[in-house]
């Protein structure tokens, strides 16, 4: 067994549903919107990762991310859609209440899918409400600028934390020309300051600002007096946020260039199965003295003996 998959495998152990290890941050507060901006004012970088399971959320949650996003990247990459705007809201809630089932203490935060919030601030602070209710999240987040401004303003007046997210907008991928990094000219980038200012002064707590150029998103953080968090935005913003299953390797359908692979946990898996498979194949799994379990006495394994050999002696043994 390699030093890797050792590792791999005893991180499975302290944060399975039964873990042997105490969490790391058993006694860590609650993070809220309150603290997040306490981050920000102290100038801390804000810590968010995706999560999409228990499992996830667990591990969010013990490494201490100050906020567990459930993005609907989930449709991708736990899901195998071809596209973020595939994924239902049931899909969303039944994903969203595993990962709140293990994360307890950092801020979660739900991706409202596509076709949830768009047609009124109604219809979003609807969702909004479902969301909180039914996924068990603290605030939500949608795609758009200064046309969802009615969305958050609705939203927020009915006490709902709401994180903002433009620049690249996966769920309008198609109006972008596909999955391109946005406000790489003067007039772009203006436009992406004045929808960064309309979503702040309708009472967005956050805003993620994706796939745009690092002067960009670096003046954008400056004149902005709520958290920024970047991804593939340059090293300038409040905070960073990555996709879970990106940064552990484990989706090989295409990597962003912003993505950094922290651990190979897809490799490692595959050669876990892969070795399993052969063991099992082989007979050398699992192991007598190892992995199985004998009879409460050796009084008992011969009793066992005896019963079987009369089974297997007759029809007419009652069983």
């Amino acid at each position: 067994m390699t030093d890797s998959l050792l590792h791999f495998l005893q991180l499975i152990q302290r944060n399975s549903s039964r873990p042997t290890e105490p969490a790391e941050n058993s006694n860590r507060k609650k993070v809220t919107v309150q603290s997040l901006q306490r981050l920000y004012k102290k100038n801390v970088p804000i810590t968010v990762m995706t999560a999409y399971d228990y499992p996830s959320g667990l591990m969010c949650d013990k490494t201490g991310m100050d906020i567990c996003l459930v993005g609907d990247s989930l449709a991708m990459t736990a899901l195998g859609y071809e596209s973020t705007n595939d994924i239902s809201f049931d899909e969303m809630l039944h994903h969203s209440r595993a990962v709140a089932r293990g994360c307890k203490n950092s801020f979660i935060v739900g991706d409202l899918p596509f076709g949830t919030y768009e047609t009124s601030a109604n219809q979003a602070l609807d969702s909004s409400i479902r969301f909180l209710r039914e996924g068990k999240v603290g605030a939500v987040k949608f795609e758009g600028g200064k046309e969802v401004f009615e969305q958050v303003c609705k939203i927020v007046s009915a006490g709902i934390p709401v994180m903002a997210h433009i620049g690249l907008t996966p769920q309008r991928a198609s109006a972008l020309g596909g999955y391109k990094v946005q406000g790489k000219t003067v007039e772009k980038a203006k436009k992406l300051l004045e929808d960064a200012l309309a979503l702040q002064e309708a009472g967005a707590f956050s805003l993620v600002l994706e796939a745009i150029p690092t002067p960009v998103a670096t003046f954008i953080t400056k004149r902005l007096t709520i958290p920024t968090i970047g991804i593939g935005a340059g090293p300038h913003c409040s905070g960073q946020v990555l996709v879970y299953l990106d940064m552990l390797g484990m989706f090989d359908r295409f990597m962003p260039k912003f993505c950094k692979v922290y651990g190979e946990v897809g490799s490692i898996t595959e050669n876990a199965l892969l070795e399993f498979k052969k063991e099992v194949i082989a007979k050398s799994f699992p192991d007598e003295k190892l992995h199985c379990y004998s009879m409460e006495s050796a009084e008992e394994a011969e009793r066992f003996k005896d019963w079987v050999a009369q089974v297997e002696s007759s029809d007419n043994v009652n069983i």
